[in-house]
């Protein structure tokens, strides 16, 4: 069952980002997009314009490039991606111990709130 905050309207339920099959798709898409700009820019850094350069052929060959980087995310990967995920998996279990850590070392209240009282 999602919660939804009150004020935003935007499910605060967090239990999902961290499960290691969202951290690995993470890593492919940062990857894609990685790939997909380093291929923009080589693009860009042509040296001359092609006989048949028009608009409608520069979309095509940016939305291939798109493709393009995504499969090579997924079948022949830099390790850029890798390295997000396994620094985000460490990032995530030390937050997941930090959190244990202060719900058992939280301090409980030796005093009653009505034995305070004076009167």
């Amino acid at each position: 069952m999602s919660v939804i905050g009150a004020t935003t309207g935007i499910g605060v339920d967090t239990s999902r980002l961290g499960t290691d099959r969202n951290l690995k798709a993470a890593g492919e898409r940062f990857e894609a997009v990685f790939t997909g700009m380093m291929l923009k820019s080589m693009r860009q850094a042509k040296l001359a314009d092609g006989l048949f350069e028009n608009k409608a052929g520069t979309q095509f060959r940016d939305m291939w490039d798109q493709k393009l980087a995504e499969n090579m995310a997924v079948t022949t990967p830099m390790g850029i991606g890798k390295a997000m995920t396994e620094f985000l998996a460490k990032a995530n279990k030390v937050t997941e111990a930090d959190t244990v850590n202060s719900t058992q070392a939280a301090p409980q209240s030796a005093v009653n709130p009505s034995e305070g009282k004076s009167g």
